[in-house]
């Protein structure tokens, strides 16, 4: 081969090559869906050329469903409040109180854990007994309304587990609970 044959090979091969580079490969065409708006008697799954009406799915309630810790927490409420240094069920407590005790007996496979809570003042051994006995009213209140003593059980975090981490009134007051914690049975 002469110097200008591979030359001239080269050149086509170079073409080749970048030509070859440059060609794409069409993507196949995606059709969007059709909307029974735009649907033709050919489309139809019945053939007779009448637009079918579009089924939507049912609309979310933003209800929880019945027995369910959410049901619990958002129709009945979790949780009671305290007076400062108090432990007695206020009057307020004892209406969610009973509405817990209502619900507790609908759903009786539910078992419960009362978290008794302080605020951060006074020590901390002050704050767990506190805290404990705040647990206790609400479960012979709770009792006292007909739940079985055995799907109760109770605990006190005193201080340890404060809701709000403020430092004033607003955060004291919160902080001076008893919450109900469903620990089993909930679907």
């Amino acid at each position: 081969m002469t110097r200008n044959s591979t030359l001239r090979w080269l050149s086509l091969l170079s073409a080749a090559a970048i030509l070859g580079a440059c060609q794409t490969t069409p993507k196949p065409a995606t059709e969007a869906p059709k909307t029974p708006e735009a649907a033709t008697p050919a489309d139809s799954a019945t053939g007779s050329g009448a637009v079918q009406p579009v089924r939507r799915p049912a609309p979310v309630s933003g209800t929880p469903l019945p027995g369910t810790v959410q049901d619990f927490v958002i129709n009945v409420s979790d949780r009671v409040f305290f007076d400062v240094d108090q432990y007695d069920v206020r009057e307020d407590a004892a209406v969610i109180l009973e509405r817990q005790a209502a619900w507790l007996k609908r759903y009786p496979a539910v078992q419960v854990r009362i978290e008794g809570n302080a605020d951060e003042r006074g020590t901390r051994e002050y704050n767990i007994a506190l805290g404990s006995r705040r647990a206790s009213a609400v479960r012979d209140y709770l009792v006292g309304l007909g739940v079985s003593p055995s799907r109760i059980s109770t605990v006190s975090f005193g201080k340890e587990r404060p809701i709000d981490p403020g430092a004033d009134d607003e955060a004291f007051r919160r902080n001076r609970n008893a919450h109900t914690a469903i620990v089993s049975g909930a679907r």
